[in-house]
Protein backbone atom coordinates (compact mmCIF):
# COMPACT_ATOMS: atom_id res chain seq x y z
CA UNK A 1 0.00 0.00 0.00
CA UNK A 2 1.60 3.59 -1.08
CA UNK A 3 1.73 5.95 2.32
CA UNK A 4 0.08 8.24 -0.20
CA UNK A 5 -3.18 6.42 0.01
CA UNK A 6 -3.80 7.19 3.71
CA UNK A 7 -6.84 9.19 3.31
CA UNK A 8 -8.52 9.53 7.06
CA UNK A 9 -10.58 12.30 5.67
CA UNK A 10 -12.11 10.72 2.92
CA UNK A 11 -12.41 6.62 4.91
CA UNK A 12 -15.94 6.24 5.13
CA UNK A 13 -16.37 7.28 0.98
CA UNK A 14 -12.92 4.57 0.11
CA UNK A 15 -15.08 2.02 2.29
CA UNK A 16 -18.32 2.90 0.92
CA UNK A 17 -16.70 2.38 -2.56
CA UNK A 18 -14.74 -1.05 -1.88
CA UNK A 19 -18.52 -1.75 -0.51
CA UNK A 20 -19.81 -1.32 -3.91
CA UNK A 21 -17.36 -3.29 -5.71
CA UNK A 22 -17.97 -6.44 -3.89
CA UNK A 23 -21.22 -7.04 -3.02
CA UNK A 24 -23.15 -7.19 -6.26
CA UNK A 25 -20.87 -10.23 -6.82
CA UNK A 26 -22.17 -12.12 -3.20
CA UNK A 27 -25.55 -11.44 -4.63
CA UNK A 28 -25.58 -12.91 -7.39
CA UNK A 29 -25.05 -16.25 -5.75
CA UNK A 30 -28.10 -15.34 -3.37
CA UNK A 31 -26.82 -12.99 -0.71
CA UNK A 32 -29.38 -9.97 -0.25
CA UNK A 33 -27.35 -7.46 1.30
CA UNK A 34 -23.72 -7.39 3.87
CA UNK A 35 -23.25 -6.22 6.90
CA UNK A 36 -20.30 -3.90 7.11
CA UNK A 37 -17.87 -3.51 10.04
CA UNK A 38 -15.83 -0.11 9.66
CA UNK A 39 -12.24 0.06 10.97
CA UNK A 40 -11.30 3.31 12.95
CA UNK A 41 -9.39 5.74 10.31
CA UNK A 42 -5.77 5.43 12.00
CA UNK A 43 -3.95 3.67 14.65
CA UNK A 44 -6.11 0.43 13.88
CA UNK A 45 -2.79 -2.19 12.92
CA UNK A 46 -1.11 -3.61 15.41
CA UNK A 47 1.46 -5.39 13.21
CA UNK A 48 4.18 -3.53 11.21
CA UNK A 49 7.72 -4.51 9.73
CA UNK A 50 9.52 -2.10 8.05
CA UNK A 51 13.11 -2.39 6.39
CA UNK A 52 16.28 -0.65 7.51
CA UNK A 53 18.12 1.46 5.35
CA UNK A 54 22.06 2.66 6.03
CA UNK A 55 23.30 5.84 5.51
CA UNK A 56 26.26 6.39 7.51
CA UNK A 57 25.49 6.00 11.11
CA UNK A 58 22.04 6.85 10.08
CA UNK A 59 19.12 4.88 10.12
CA UNK A 60 15.74 4.83 8.41
CA UNK A 61 12.34 2.86 7.91
CA UNK A 62 11.76 2.31 4.62
CA UNK A 63 9.48 0.39 2.11
CA UNK A 64 9.30 -0.64 -1.57
CA UNK A 65 6.24 0.35 -3.92
CA UNK A 66 5.19 -2.66 -5.67
CA UNK A 67 7.19 -3.10 -8.71
CA UNK A 68 10.53 -1.01 -7.89
CA UNK A 69 11.66 -3.22 -5.48
CA UNK A 70 15.32 -1.48 -5.47
CA UNK A 71 14.25 2.15 -4.79
CA UNK A 72 14.00 2.67 -0.89
CA UNK A 73 10.60 4.90 0.33
CA UNK A 74 11.65 6.45 3.54
CA UNK A 75 8.73 5.82 6.16
CA UNK A 76 8.48 9.14 8.23
CA UNK A 77 5.64 8.25 9.98
CA UNK A 78 2.72 5.65 9.65
CA UNK A 79 -0.63 6.61 10.60
CA UNK A 80 -2.06 3.17 10.19
CA UNK A 81 0.31 1.88 12.93
CA UNK A 82 -1.44 1.79 16.39
CA UNK A 83 -0.63 4.74 18.65
CA UNK A 84 2.15 2.51 20.71
CA UNK A 85 4.30 1.56 17.76
CA UNK A 86 3.58 5.38 16.32
CA UNK A 87 5.43 6.51 19.71
CA UNK A 88 8.31 3.87 19.56
CA UNK A 89 9.33 3.74 16.09
CA UNK A 90 11.48 7.10 16.40
CA UNK A 91 12.62 6.64 19.30
CA UNK A 92 13.83 3.05 18.86
CA UNK A 93 15.73 4.15 15.22
CA UNK A 94 17.66 6.86 16.87
CA UNK A 95 18.23 4.76 20.12
CA UNK A 96 19.49 1.92 17.18
CA UNK A 97 21.58 4.45 15.32
CA UNK A 98 24.13 5.48 18.65
CA UNK A 99 24.65 1.46 18.62
CA UNK A 100 27.16 -0.32 16.78
CA UNK A 101 26.61 -3.91 18.33
CA UNK A 102 22.69 -3.04 17.48
CA UNK A 103 22.68 -1.14 14.51
CA UNK A 104 25.27 -3.35 12.65
CA UNK A 105 24.08 -5.29 9.40
CA UNK A 106 20.29 -4.81 10.78
CA UNK A 107 17.77 -5.76 7.90
CA UNK A 108 14.41 -5.17 9.48
CA UNK A 109 12.39 -4.24 12.12
CA UNK A 110 9.17 -5.87 12.79
CA UNK A 111 6.48 -4.30 15.66
CA UNK A 112 3.64 -6.97 17.36
CA UNK A 113 1.57 -5.00 19.73
CA UNK A 114 -2.05 -5.49 20.99
CA UNK A 115 -4.80 -3.44 22.07
CA UNK A 116 -4.20 -4.24 25.74
CA UNK A 117 -0.67 -2.36 25.62
CA UNK A 118 2.30 -5.39 24.91
CA UNK A 119 4.76 -5.05 22.90
CA UNK A 120 7.58 -7.07 20.89
CA UNK A 121 9.69 -5.96 18.36
CA UNK A 122 11.87 -8.60 16.34
CA UNK A 123 15.35 -7.44 14.92
CA UNK A 124 16.46 -9.23 12.09
CA UNK A 125 20.21 -9.15 11.01
CA UNK A 126 22.64 -9.96 8.43
CA UNK A 127 25.20 -11.61 10.77
CA UNK A 128 25.41 -13.36 13.59
CA UNK A 129 24.51 -11.86 16.89
CA UNK A 130 27.25 -11.74 19.31
CA UNK A 131 27.95 -11.46 23.20
CA UNK A 132 27.88 -7.56 22.45
CA UNK A 133 24.57 -7.39 20.89
CA UNK A 134 23.46 -9.64 23.88
CA UNK A 135 24.16 -7.04 26.33
CA UNK A 136 23.29 -3.89 24.32
CA UNK A 137 19.82 -5.95 23.71
CA UNK A 138 19.27 -6.23 27.26
CA UNK A 139 19.62 -2.81 27.96
CA UNK A 140 17.59 -2.26 25.37
CA UNK A 141 14.69 -4.17 26.07
CA UNK A 142 15.08 -2.62 29.71
CA UNK A 143 15.01 0.89 28.44
CA UNK A 144 11.66 1.07 26.23
CA UNK A 145 10.08 -1.85 28.50
CA UNK A 146 9.40 -4.16 25.42
CA UNK A 147 10.21 -7.96 24.25
CA UNK A 148 12.73 -8.38 21.95
CA UNK A 149 13.43 -11.15 19.74
CA UNK A 150 17.15 -10.72 17.78
CA UNK A 151 17.08 -13.16 14.55
CA UNK A 152 19.55 -14.04 11.62
CA UNK A 153 20.15 -16.49 9.84
CA UNK A 154 19.85 -20.24 12.01
CA UNK A 155 19.84 -18.21 15.14
CA UNK A 156 16.88 -16.42 17.66
CA UNK A 157 17.82 -15.03 21.02
CA UNK A 158 14.99 -13.84 23.25
CA UNK A 159 14.62 -11.09 25.57
CA UNK A 160 12.18 -11.46 27.83
CA UNK A 161 9.62 -13.74 25.86
CA UNK A 162 8.46 -14.16 22.15
CA UNK A 163 5.15 -13.53 22.77
CA UNK A 164 2.72 -10.56 23.17
CA UNK A 165 -0.53 -11.10 25.76
CA UNK A 166 -3.88 -9.56 24.46
CA UNK A 167 -7.15 -9.18 25.53
CA UNK A 168 -10.07 -8.77 23.59
CA UNK A 169 -13.54 -7.65 24.81
CA UNK A 170 -16.67 -9.72 22.67
CA UNK A 171 -20.18 -8.83 24.38
CA UNK A 172 -19.20 -7.02 27.69
CA UNK A 173 -16.63 -10.28 28.05
CA UNK A 174 -12.96 -10.29 28.38
CA UNK A 175 -10.78 -13.35 26.61
CA UNK A 176 -6.82 -13.53 27.04
CA UNK A 177 -4.46 -14.77 24.65
CA UNK A 178 -0.91 -15.63 24.03
CA UNK A 179 0.49 -14.46 21.01
CA UNK A 180 3.76 -15.84 19.84
CA UNK A 181 5.90 -13.88 17.66
CA UNK A 182 5.77 -15.65 14.85
CA UNK A 183 2.49 -16.84 14.54
CA UNK A 184 -0.34 -15.51 12.97
CA UNK A 185 -2.60 -12.56 14.79
CA UNK A 186 -5.36 -10.60 12.98
CA UNK A 187 -3.68 -7.21 12.48
CA UNK A 188 -6.89 -4.83 13.12
CA UNK A 189 -7.87 -5.41 16.90
CA UNK A 190 -11.36 -3.69 17.01
CA UNK A 191 -12.39 -5.32 13.58
CA UNK A 192 -11.22 -8.72 14.91
CA UNK A 193 -13.54 -8.16 17.75
CA UNK A 194 -16.23 -7.09 15.53
CA UNK A 195 -15.63 -10.69 13.47
CA UNK A 196 -15.74 -12.46 16.78
CA UNK A 197 -19.11 -10.58 17.80
CA UNK A 198 -20.33 -11.58 14.28
CA UNK A 199 -19.53 -15.07 14.01
CA UNK A 200 -21.22 -15.49 17.63
CA UNK A 201 -24.23 -13.94 16.14
CA UNK A 202 -23.97 -16.34 13.01
CA UNK A 203 -23.06 -19.46 15.68
CA UNK A 204 -26.48 -18.82 18.04
CA UNK A 205 -28.77 -19.81 15.25
CA UNK A 206 -26.01 -23.10 15.35
CA UNK A 207 -26.44 -26.31 17.75
CA UNK A 208 -24.49 -29.51 18.45
CA UNK A 209 -21.13 -29.81 18.20
CA UNK A 210 -18.24 -27.21 15.94
CA UNK A 211 -15.89 -28.20 13.91
CA UNK A 212 -13.05 -25.51 13.34
CA UNK A 213 -10.49 -25.69 10.73
CA UNK A 214 -7.05 -23.55 10.57
CA UNK A 215 -7.72 -22.29 14.17
CA UNK A 216 -4.59 -20.49 15.25
CA UNK A 217 -3.80 -19.50 18.69
CA UNK A 218 -7.90 -20.07 19.73
CA UNK A 219 -8.59 -16.54 18.30
CA UNK A 220 -12.31 -17.40 17.42
CA UNK A 221 -12.44 -20.82 18.87
CA UNK A 222 -12.47 -19.42 22.52
CA UNK A 223 -15.92 -17.33 22.03
CA UNK A 224 -17.56 -19.66 20.16
CA UNK A 225 -17.06 -22.33 22.74
CA UNK A 226 -20.02 -20.71 24.54
CA UNK A 227 -22.08 -21.28 21.54
CA UNK A 228 -21.72 -24.99 21.52
CA UNK A 229 -21.47 -28.38 23.56
CA UNK A 230 -18.32 -29.29 22.11
CA UNK A 231 -15.36 -27.87 19.97
CA UNK A 232 -13.15 -29.84 17.99
CA UNK A 233 -10.10 -27.19 17.00
CA UNK A 234 -7.61 -28.36 13.92
CA UNK A 235 -4.07 -26.22 13.46
CA UNK A 236 -0.84 -27.39 11.51
CA UNK A 237 1.53 -24.91 13.38
CA UNK A 238 3.19 -26.85 16.33
CA UNK A 239 3.19 -23.13 18.23
CA UNK A 240 -0.08 -21.73 17.40
CA UNK A 241 -1.70 -24.85 18.51
CA UNK A 242 0.50 -24.64 22.07
CA UNK A 243 -0.71 -21.42 22.61
CA UNK A 244 -4.32 -22.19 21.47
CA UNK A 245 -4.10 -24.73 24.52
CA UNK A 246 -2.58 -22.20 27.15
CA UNK A 247 -5.34 -20.01 25.96
CA UNK A 248 -7.91 -22.46 26.44
CA UNK A 249 -6.53 -23.15 30.17
CA UNK A 250 -6.08 -19.59 30.87
CA UNK A 251 -9.63 -18.78 29.99
CA UNK A 252 -10.89 -21.47 31.99
CA UNK A 253 -13.08 -22.93 29.16
CA UNK A 254 -13.38 -26.75 29.34
CA UNK A 255 -15.28 -27.89 26.00
CA UNK A 256 -12.42 -27.41 23.57
CA UNK A 257 -10.36 -30.17 22.11
CA UNK A 258 -7.29 -29.11 19.96
CA UNK A 259 -5.54 -31.10 17.33
CA UNK A 260 -2.61 -30.75 15.90
CA UNK A 261 -3.50 -31.62 12.36
CA UNK A 262 -4.04 -30.33 8.85
CA UNK A 263 -7.11 -29.48 7.61
CA UNK A 264 -7.01 -32.08 4.38
CA UNK A 265 -5.91 -35.03 8.11
CA UNK A 266 -8.74 -33.70 9.41
CA UNK A 267 -11.02 -34.35 6.21
CA UNK A 268 -9.55 -37.73 5.74
CA UNK A 269 -10.03 -38.89 9.39
CA UNK A 270 -13.99 -38.03 9.58
CA UNK A 271 -14.27 -40.19 6.56
CA UNK A 272 -12.56 -42.72 8.36
CA UNK A 273 -9.98 -43.30 5.89
CA UNK A 274 -7.10 -44.26 8.84
CA UNK A 275 -6.96 -43.57 12.35
CA UNK A 276 -4.65 -40.65 13.66
CA UNK A 277 -2.63 -40.67 16.65
CA UNK A 278 -3.20 -37.04 16.90
CA UNK A 279 -6.38 -38.07 17.68
CA UNK A 280 -6.06 -40.40 20.21
CA UNK A 281 -6.71 -37.77 22.98
CA UNK A 282 -10.17 -36.81 22.23
CA UNK A 283 -13.18 -37.65 24.90
CA UNK A 284 -14.59 -39.97 22.79
CA UNK A 285 -14.78 -41.30 19.11
CA UNK A 286 -14.90 -38.68 16.58
CA UNK A 287 -18.07 -40.50 14.80
CA UNK A 288 -19.65 -39.72 18.26
CA UNK A 289 -19.58 -35.71 18.29
CA UNK A 290 -22.64 -34.30 16.76
CA UNK A 291 -20.68 -32.59 14.57
CA UNK A 292 -23.43 -29.84 12.54
CA UNK A 293 -21.02 -26.54 11.88
CA UNK A 294 -18.09 -25.84 10.22
CA UNK A 295 -16.13 -23.03 11.47
CA UNK A 296 -13.07 -22.01 8.65
CA UNK A 297 -10.77 -19.04 8.38
CA UNK A 298 -8.60 -20.68 5.74
CA UNK A 299 -5.64 -18.79 3.80
CA UNK A 300 -6.28 -16.81 1.07
CA UNK A 301 -6.70 -20.41 -1.30
CA UNK A 302 -9.32 -21.01 0.25
CA UNK A 303 -10.71 -24.76 0.85
CA UNK A 304 -9.13 -27.27 -1.13
CA UNK A 305 -11.21 -29.84 -3.05
CA UNK A 306 -11.54 -32.09 -0.41
CA UNK A 307 -11.96 -29.63 2.89
CA UNK A 308 -15.26 -28.02 0.23
CA UNK A 309 -16.76 -31.42 -0.07
CA UNK A 310 -16.81 -31.70 3.65
CA UNK A 311 -17.88 -28.49 3.80
CA UNK A 312 -20.85 -29.49 2.31
CA UNK A 313 -22.00 -32.34 4.65
CA UNK A 314 -22.53 -29.69 7.21
CA UNK A 315 -26.01 -28.38 8.45
CA UNK A 316 -23.90 -25.18 9.17
CA UNK A 317 -21.03 -23.58 7.51
CA UNK A 318 -19.71 -20.07 9.01
CA UNK A 319 -16.82 -19.08 6.96
CA UNK A 320 -14.16 -16.50 7.38
CA UNK A 321 -11.86 -14.79 4.30
CA UNK A 322 -9.25 -12.49 3.85
CA UNK A 323 -9.93 -13.12 0.19
CA UNK A 324 -13.45 -12.73 -1.30
CA UNK A 325 -12.29 -14.35 -4.84
CA UNK A 326 -11.44 -17.64 -3.42
CA UNK A 327 -14.85 -17.28 -0.73
CA UNK A 328 -16.71 -16.77 -3.93
CA UNK A 329 -15.28 -19.42 -5.82
CA UNK A 330 -15.90 -21.99 -2.57
CA UNK A 331 -19.36 -20.47 -2.20
CA UNK A 332 -20.27 -20.98 -5.97
CA UNK A 333 -19.18 -24.55 -5.53
CA UNK A 334 -21.72 -25.16 -2.48
CA UNK A 335 -24.46 -23.73 -4.15
CA UNK A 336 -26.43 -26.58 -4.91
CA UNK A 337 -26.58 -27.61 -1.05
CA UNK A 338 -26.20 -24.54 0.50
CA UNK A 339 -27.49 -21.07 0.48
CA UNK A 340 -26.34 -17.84 1.68
CA UNK A 341 -28.17 -16.88 5.06
CA UNK A 342 -25.64 -14.09 6.74
CA UNK A 343 -22.78 -11.62 4.72
CA UNK A 344 -20.25 -9.60 6.37
CA UNK A 345 -17.94 -7.29 5.36
CA UNK A 346 -14.64 -6.25 7.72
CA UNK A 347 -13.00 -3.53 6.74
CA UNK A 348 -9.40 -4.95 8.41
CA UNK A 349 -7.37 -3.65 5.78
CA UNK A 350 -8.70 0.14 4.80
CA UNK A 351 -6.75 2.03 2.34
CA UNK A 352 -6.46 -0.90 0.13
CA UNK A 353 -8.48 -3.29 -2.02
CA UNK A 354 -8.76 -6.46 0.27
CA UNK A 355 -11.88 -6.60 2.33
CA UNK A 356 -12.41 -9.20 4.69
CA UNK A 357 -15.59 -11.34 4.24
CA UNK A 358 -17.75 -13.22 6.76
CA UNK A 359 -20.79 -15.74 5.54
CA UNK A 360 -23.40 -18.49 7.33
CA UNK A 361 -24.08 -20.71 4.85
CA UNK A 362 -27.13 -22.83 5.90
CA UNK A 363 -28.28 -26.25 4.30
CA UNK A 364 -31.38 -26.02 1.63
CA UNK A 365 -34.22 -27.66 3.30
Amino acid sequence: MPLSAIQPAHYEQLLEHKVAQLLPAFQSLGASNAQVFPSPSTGFRLRAEFRIWHSGDNLDYVMFRRGDPKTPVVVESFPIAAEAIQRLMPQLRDYLALREPLRRKLFQIEFLSTLAGDMLVTLIYHRPLDDSWQAEADALAAHFGIQLVGRSRREKRVIGRDWVNETLTIRNKQFEYRQPEQAFSQPNGRVNEAMISWTMDAAETCSGDLLELYCGVGNFTLPLAACFDRVIATEMSKPATAAAEMNRQANNIENIEFARMSAEDMTSALAGERPFRRLAHLHQPLADYALKTLFVDPPRAGLDPATLQLAGSFENVIYISCNPHTLLENIASLASSHRIERLAFFDQFPYTDHMECGVLLRVKG
